[in-house]
Order: structure tokens, then C-alpha cells, then sequence
């Protein structure tokens, strides 16, 4: 099964996306297509050996859109510049449109409202020159008809593919009214002048140009809806400096092959991914993770495209280049999520399919029943009129796409990157979290956390010697208590002899001094006693720390504890989390009594220990048989099953791929805080998308009874067709306004 993401414009509400998806969903082959409005883009899955892209891409044409491939990152920015000649556009057929509608309104309405006393020219007083009066409304008319010309053009090309949309609605509505006014110009022709009551030039000029300044606005939020992609993609350098034959070369950055040796000065943004070489700096890569604090790097470090050199030079290997560095897969990444479908939208999306048509058959009977009704053909046709131009599908197909754009990118600036509407929808109903212990709610290496003496050598001297005697160790314990001597300026001894005793640890020689380190057993069957240190060991291995014993010439030094330590953001983030009404788990491999210990630290009542990796999503799915919207956290290949099972999989970015890959949302940072963040922009989000509903939805129940009269057998308001036009492009706006609220969202404000 193939995917592929078309741009697609020509799109100017709900019934024309609704339409595309309609149209390429039938095609044989094609498994899924969601189209997106807000983004222009269209998601298609089909089988490439039973449908052709070509054929999806010439069938949506047919249809009266254009659709081109949208894969390589270089068609985004291709796409930033069409969007912004877009606005531009817009702006000039409003601006001329304006020109021309502001005298036209003036020549048109002046003479009604007489208590103003607005001057006209003589030569246009409509009882004395209805002719000349004429001519000039439509020579002031024409320009804005000109301005406006896409509303018909793709209006009635709507009409005639059976796919009315909102420009249909506009080109009706307006078409009517230049046409019963030109009508009355030829009575006026005709020798009867007092037909110069009944021209509704200014009607038309004015709706089209409110509605362009509507496009024009509109346009302008959407554009600003996706401004994190842009700021994404403006982040990458142009060039980078390449070493070859010992010599610096500037290239483009596009000519940058995995293998090449790339260097870095302090101040500049690192060009694609790879490993440092030489050099040891600082480098702020809050543009990935959204962690403000630089961090280290040194030879053997991954360092990351788009993030900053701050105060040292580098070397290092390109390893990762064009598509494949992390900064175009979290572009990658955030673009495919703006570009789905929650399952909210699909409401709004039923009703969007109906909209127009709907609202043709009400105007038609609207002003059908006030005709029957004894008003006046000009009365009826004011009706028609403000029926088709103040209902507004645009605001339905806006109120969900808008708000997922905007919170995706506000994710993706604090290190969440959500992989689709349906998990940021599904995430704000999550009451059960799930943490994988090791490398999640722990750091995943283990640490020296306390350092214990009796006798005569002292705390230094203890662990310079449990060091210097497991120098050349690769077990993790080892490891640690090496990095904590090492990391105190603490120099390695020489080694004389070594020898592993399996299951109970080493014994060497140093400077002639015996040394044995490792468990109790060890010092049993040497027959060293441990009696000092006994329940400081137990009490020790009671916290989930693991007590090694050092014993120097046949007597007990002390103890060396070694703990893979909780991370410092993860009690603030399961009190969050419980704070939030969610209830909090933990899941591990290891035995109940350290997992019990770590769980403690943390405040986790409920703990499931010794549980194999193929069982944890087991575990998984009998909380989700207790009724539990479930959500799993973690960072190993063996807690993949279990994140794709869970109803949100949250993966953390210092984890492995296949963890990210299986999961639904990705936290950047090695913190927990993201999850509460995470579920907080859910809430956000949803909460927005029902408010744009709810105003798209009232708008419309309103508005259309409104404009077909319904209040007015009460003796209520009669809308006219110029205010009807101003609400509809305010609608829209609005809708568009309220999503844009989501970019000021903080994670933990």
C-alpha cells in the first residue's frame, strides 16, 4: 500500500473538500483519502498496482481543482511563496474591489438616505438622469465583477460538476442581482424610469467586496496557523563547510554526503547529522527538544542538524543527510499531522456535504414563500439573495483542521510531536497512564549513589580502588563506579593481577594490596564479615539500589552502591498527572522489591513488576478490559508491543527508533513533564475545536432563518444582503481567530 501527499488548491470551503474526498475515495485502488482544507493537502493511500498517482492526480482535476505531489521538503518552501503571492492577490482584488464599491455604495444609497443629505451630481438625480444613474453603477459595478471573477468561474464550474460550494452560493446570490438590475436598466430603456428603484448593483459589488476582505483575512490566519512548519524549515542552514585534503570548502547544502567531514564554528548552525570527530563544545538544541539549556558534546557525540555551535569548534562525520536528519523528520512528522483528520471533524464533515445544496433549496423556498405570500419580486429576490450569501461552509471545514494545525506546531516548538488529529483528540481522555520503569521513570544508567567506609580507608581512597580494579569491566555497575572516580579527578591505579570469580564478582592486586568486590556471597566465602555493614546493605537494597561490597587484605572497607536513579522531572510529572484526575502505573521486568522502592521515590501506588517484555501488553489490555483509556509510556524496543496496543503510546526521543516509530506521540526531551504537557494541549485543543463548532454551527442556524425572514413574520429584522455578506466573512475570521488562541498555550501554564 502506497501513501502520497498531494497539495491541492482551487479549495474554498468544506463542500469542495468533502467533494475531492468523494470523488478519489470511489476510485478503485484507493484504500483511504483524507483531505485536509485548512492545509490544502490531500492523504491518499491506494495500491499502486491497481491505481496510478498519475490517474488520482487527472481525476481530481476533472473535478475542477489542480493537485501536484507534495513529498520533498523543498515544495514546502515552494509552497510558503505561493501562499504568500496568494494573500498578496487577494489583497489587490480587495483594494480595487474597494475602489470601485465605496462611490458605487455612495451613488446608490446617497439618494435614500435623504436625512443625511448627501450630495450627488446633477447629472446623476435618478428621477432626472435614471439613465445616466444606471450607466455609472455599472461601469463602477464591472470592475468589481472583474475583481471577484474566481467566485464565478469556480462557482458555476461547481454547479456543472454537481459539487456546488460556497462560490457557488456567492456567484448565485450576486448573479441574480446584477441580473434583475439589468433588467430594470433596459425598462429604464424602455421609457419606464421608475424602474430605477429596483437595481441592486451596490448589493453585488459590496458582497464581493466583503467577502474578498474575508478571503483576504482569512487567508492571513491560515497562514499563520502553520507557522511552526516555517520556522522549522527557515532553521536549516544553506551551506556547510566540508574539509577535503585538509583543506575548507563552503558547498550547498544539498550536495552533503553521509561519510563527509564537516566543520563547525562556534556561533554556527550544524548542517545535517553525524558524529563529532574533534572538538568539544556546548551545542543549544532547543529547536529538537525544546530544552533551552546547551548540551556537552565531545568525540563520539551525535549532533544534530539545525542546532547551534555556542562555544567551541568541531569536526564530525555527516551521518545523517537531506530527508533523513531528525529536523526533516520532525518537519515530516508535524506536516502529516496538520494534515489529518480528528474524529470529531467527521461530524462537520457529514453536514458539509449537504451544506450547499440545502442552502439553495431554503433560498429557493424562502423566497418561493414569500412571493406566494403577497411581497413584491424585489422583496422575494432579497430574500434569495441573503439566504445563499450569508450561509457559510467555510467556518465548518475550518473549526478542526485550524485548531489541529496550530496545536501540532505548538507541540512540536515544546518537543511533543503528535502524530496525527486522532491522537491529540484520543490523548485528552486518557485516565490511566502507564510508565515503563528503566530509561523512563529512571535514567537508564545506573549511577553511584552512595559511597560507604569503615576502617581506615577512606571514601576516596575506596573508590579510586573499586575503580581502578574495574577499569576494564563493560558491565553497567562497573561502568558507573568508574565515570563517578573519573568524574571526581580521581587517577586509575595500575593492576597487577586480576581475576573474575563468576556470580560473586573480581578479585585483583594493586600496589600489592588485595582487593575483593562484590556481593555478600563474596565476602562469605571468603570469610570476611560484613556485620558493620549488614543493614546498611539491606536498607540500601530496600531503596532499589544494589550494594557492593570492597574488602582490602581480608577486611571489609565498605560499600559501593550503585542505582539507576530516578530522573528529576519524574515526580513532578506524576503529581501533575494525578492532580490532572489520571491515575498513574508502573511497569517493569525487574523484581517487586526495587521496582516497589523506585515506585515509592516517585509516589506510584500501583506497580507491575517481574513482567516479561512480550507481556507487557498484556498488561495493557486488561486495563483497557476494566474500561481505562490507556496510555503507555516508554523508550525500548521491548516496549513497542505495548505502545502500539495502548490507546495513546507515548515515546521518549532518547529511546530507540522502534519505540518512536510505534508510538503516537513523541516527547523530544528525556522528560516526563511532556506527558502532562502532552495532555493538557489535548484538552486545549479539543476545547477549541468544540468552540469553533459550536460557532460555525450556531452561525448558521442563526443566520439562515435570519436571512430567509423567519423572524420577520414576527415583526423582527429583515437582513439585507450586504450585512449578510459581512457576517459570513466574519464567520470564518473568527473561527480562524479562536484557533490562533492555542499559540499562546504553555505547557505548564
Amino acid at each position: 500500500m502506497a501513501k502520497e501527499i498531494l497539495k491541492i488548491t482551487g479549495m474554498h470551503c468544506a463542500a469542495c473538500s468533502a467533494r475531492v474526498e468523494k470523488v478519489v475515495g470511489k476510485m478503485e485502488g484507493v484504500e483511504k483519502v483524507s483531505v485536509n482544507l485548512a492545509t490544502e493537502k490531500a492523504t491518499v493511500f491506494f495500491d499502486p498496482d491497481t491505481v496510478s498517482l498519475s490517474s488520482i492526480v487527472e481525476k481530481i482535476e476533472k473535478t475542477g481543482y489542480v493537485a501536484v505531489s507534495f513529498t520533498e521538503m523543498t515544495v514546502v518552501d515552494e509552497d510558503k511563496l505561493r501562499k504568500e503571492k496568494e494573500i498578496q492577490a487577494l489583497w489587490d482584488k480587495f483594494i480595487v474591489s474597494a475602489f470601485f464599491a465605496v462611490p458605487l455604495l455612495y451613488i446608490a444609497m446617497g439618494p435614500m438616505i435623504w436625512w443625511l443629505n448627501f450630495p450627488i451630481p446633477s447629472f446623476l438625480a435618478p428621477m432626472q438622469y435614471p439613465l445616466n444613474y444606471a450607466i455609472v453603477q455599472i461601469a463602477l459595478t464591472l470592475p468589481i465583477l472583474i475583481a471577484g471573477r474566481n467566485f464565478y468561474t469556480d462557482g458555476f464550474r461547481a454547479i456543472i460538476n454537481r459539487s456546488p460550494n460556497m462560490d457557488s452560493l456567492i456567484a448565485m446570490g450576486t448573479s441574480a442581482a446584477v441580473l434583475y438590475s439589468s433588467y430594470s436598466v433596459y425598462q429604464i430603456t424602455a421609457g419606464n424610469f421608475g424602474a430605477v428603484d429596483n437595481m441592486y448593483f451596490e448589493t453585488a459589488g459590496v458582497i464581493i467586496t466583503l467577502i474578498l476582505l474575508g478571503k483576504s483575512l482569512e487567508a492571513v490566519s491560515k497562514g499563520k496557523t502553520s507557522d511552526a512548519i516555517k520556522k522549522l524549515i527557515g532553521l536549516a542552514p544553506k551551506t556547510a563547510v566540508v574539509i577535503k585534503d585538509n583543506r575548507e570548502y563552503e558547498v550547498p547544502i544539498d550536495e552533503v554526503e553521509t561519510g563527509y567531514i564537516i566543520l563547525v564554528r562556534p556561533g554556527e548552525k550544524i548542517p545535517v547529522d553525524g558524529v563529532v570527530l574533534e572538538g568539544i563544545t556546548s551545542v543549544d538544541e532547543s529547536m529538537l527538544t525544546g530544552e533551552s539549556i546547551p548540551v556537552e558534546k565531545k568525540a563520539g557525540d551525535q549532533v544534530y542538524a539545525a542546532s547551534i555551535n555556542k562555544n567551541g569548534m568541531i569536526r564530525f562525520e555527516a551521518s545523517k543527510v537531506g530527508g533523513d536528519t531528525a529536523l526533516a523528520q520532525i518537519i515530516k512528522l508535524v506536516e502529516e499531522a496538520q494534515g489529518s483528520k480528528a474524529p470529531i471533524a467527521k461530524m462537520a464533515d457529514i453536514v458539509s456535504g449537504y451544506f450547499v445544496p440545502v442552502v439553495f433549496v431554503i433560498a429557493v423556498l424562502a423566497a418561493a414563500a414569500w412571493l406566494i405570500a403577497g411581497e413584491s419580486l424585489v422583496f422575494s429576490l432579497t430574500i434569495f439573495i441573503s439566504v445563499l450569501v450569508i450561509a457559510c461552509p467555510c467556518a465548518l471545514g475550518l473549526a478542526t483542521p485550524t485548531a489541529i494545525m496550530v496545536a501540532t506546531g505548538k507541540g512540536a516548538e515544546h518537543g511533543i510531536l503528535i502524530k496525527g488529529g486522532e491522537a491529540l483528540e484520543t490523548t485528552h481522555k486518557i485516565d490511566t497512564v502507564i510508565f515503563d520503569k528503566t530509561g523512563t521513570i529512571t535514567e537508564g544508567r545506573p549511577e553511584v549513589t552512595d559511597v560507604i567506609t569503615v576502617g581506615e580507608i577512606g571514601r576516596n581512597e575506596l573508590l579510586q580502588l573499586a575503580a581502578s580494579a574495574e577499569k576494564g569491566s563493560e558491565h553497567p555497575l562497573a561502568e558507573a563506579i568508574v565515570k563517578k572516580a573519573e568524574g571526581g579527578g580521581q587517577e586509575m591505579l595500575a593492576i597487577d593481577r586480576f581475576e573474575a570469580i563468576p556470580g560473586y564478582g573480581i578479585e585483583v592486586e594493586i600496589g600489592g594490596r588485595n582487593i575483593l568486590l562484590g556481593n555478600s556471597r563474596l565476602m562469605d566465602i571468603r570469610n570476611i564479615s560484613r556485620t558493620e555493614l549488614s543493614d546498611r546493605s539491606d536498607t540500601l537494597a530496600g531503596e532499589g539500589k544494589t550494594p557492593m561490597y570492597v574488602a582490602a587484605d581480608g577486611k571489609l572497607a565498605g560499600i559501593i552502591a550503585v542505582a539507576d536513579v530516578v530522573k528529576s522531572s519524574s515526580i513532578d510529572a506524576i503529581n501533575m498527572l494525578r492532580s490532572m484526575g489520571i491515575e498513574v502505573a508502573m511497569i517493569t521486568g525487574d523484581n517487586r522489591r526495587t521496582a516497589e522502592a523506585i515506585a515509592k521515590q516517585v509516589g506510584i501506588t500501583r506497580v507491575l513488576s517481574e513482567v516479561l517484555p512480550q507481556d507487557k501488553s498484556n498488561e495493557v489490555k486488561k486495563l483497557q478490559a476494566e474500561g481505562k483509556k490507556v496510555a503507555m509510556v516508554g523508550d525500548g524496543i521491548n516496549d513497542a508491543p505495548a505502545l502500539v496496543q495502548a490507546d495513546i503510546g507515548i515515546a521518549i526521543g532518547s529511546g530507540t527508533d522502534v519505540a518512536i516509530e510505534s508510538a503516537d506521540i513523541v516527547l523530544m526531551r528525556s522528560d516526563l513533564m511532556g506527558v502532562p504537557a502532552a495532555v493538557r494541549l489535548s484538552k486545549s485543543t479539543i476545547r477549541n475545536i468544540k468552540q469553533n463548532l459550536f460557532w460555525a454551527f450556531g452561525y448558521n442556524v442563526i443566520g439562515i432563518p435570519i436571512a430567509a425572514g423567519f423572524f420577520h413574520l414576527f415583526g423582527g429584522p429583515l437582513l439585507n444582503p450586504i450585512f449578510a455578506a459581512a457576517a459570513m466573512s466574519l464567520s470564518s475570521v473568527s473561527v480562524l481567530t479562536n484557533a490562533l488562541r492555542l499559540k499562546s498555550f504553555r505547557p505548564l501554564g
